[in-house]
């Protein structure tokens, strides 16, 4: 199965996959119940000093990538995020939806990247203990 990106705020392209909101902010006019999601993990969104500072500027993005990179590193739930998408991606799709406008600088691009990055690690690691 796949990792997928989904702006919140278009129509849903995929209602069968596990969708995972993850913004720390709620989307402003999406209700609860139209947002159709699995689970919100806001707290491996960015911090709001992070996210203020980015401002969604493109020009700050590669300073934006790596300031969360880093707090992702030190993120004490990253764990349990990864877990629950090596749970679910062997038996269905993982949407992680974001609110950001553009669809290239924001930080749901950088965490797909990086859990992608994370879930080939455990995969060989596993692989490896075999």
């Amino acid at each position: 199965m796949a990792l997928k990106l989904e702006r919140i705020y278009t129509k849903p392209a995929d209602l069968s996959g596990y969708r995972v909101l993850v913004d720390r902010l709620w989307p402003r006019g999406i209700s609860k119940v139209n947002a159709k999601l699995d689970r919100w993990e806001k707290s491996i969104g960015p911090s709001t000093d992070l996210r203020k500072w980015f401002n969604h500027d493109p020009e700050k993005f590669p300073e934006f990538r790596a300031r969360y990179l880093a707090e992702l590193a030190a993120n004490p739930d990253k764990d349990a995020f990864l877990q629950l998408l090596a749970e679910q991606l062997p038996q269905q799709d993982v949407i992680l939806l974001y609110g950001a406008k553009d669809q290239t600088h924001n930080q749901a691009v950088v965490l797909k990247a990086w859990l992608q990055a994370q879930l080939a690690g455990q995969v060989s690691a596993e692989r490896l203990a075999d």
